[in-house]
């Protein structure tokens, strides 16, 4: 029988009270505050303590504190990764964030949900859908992205936007929610 960690990390239903999760939850925020709270001028205590809270990450990748996450084992980083000041990370399901990809300020990345059926809901029960995010993505300050939504290579998503479903690559997309204005595959090859 699995248990309920490994049912979060399949996207099944789970209970989030499980002793090994709060657990986890707790270590996260324990490195969090820390990292939060390190002296800016400290970059080797800075990368040590994100190193901890994101053990899945490429090499160069900078996140600003402050910085929240519910997990941290669960966040993939690919190379030179740039996350910008107040980003907040609800990681019950993978994220995949692609190489040279910049988050600007207050991104929210958000892969958990709950039934919508109330008597489900008042159980407590809940499950997370991935987000995957391509290489080169640059996402404007105070998005949000919901549960399970991809995001293709090299897009740009705009500031305040709500990402509800997939967005393929080569786009600008903006807004609540967020939809795809303008191709920029041929400004590249210019």
């Amino acid at each position: 029988m699995a248990t309920e960690k490994e049912k979060m990390i399949l996207g099944e239903p789970y209970y989030p009270i499980d002793r090994e999760l709060v657990s986890a939850r707790a270590n996260a925020q324990l490195l969090q505050r820390e990292f939060n709270m390190a002296a800016p001028d400290n970059g080797k205590e800075l990368k040590r303590l994100l190193n901890q809270l994101i053990p899945n990450q490429k090499k160069s990748c900078f996140v600003q504190p402050p910085f929240y996450i519910d997990y941290g084992f669960n966040l993939k980083l690919g190379e030179r990764v740039f996350i910008n000041f107040n980003c907040t990370v609800l990681d019950a399901a993978p994220i995949t964030i692609g190489d040279r990809t910049m988050l600007g300020p207050n991104v929210q990345l958000y892969t958990a949900t709950h039934p919508l059926n109330a008597k489900e809901r008042a159980t407590g029960i809940e499950s997370g859908e991935s987000i995957t995010i391509g290489d080169d993505v640059w996402i404007g300050g105070n998005v949000t992205i919901c549960p399970g939504v991809s995001i293709g290579d090299r897009t740009v998503i705009g500031a305040g936007s709500v990402v509800t479903k997939d967005i393929p690559s080569d786009v600008v997309a903006v807004g609540n929610p967020c939809k795809v204005i303008k191709s920029i595959a041929n400004e590249m090859e210019e």
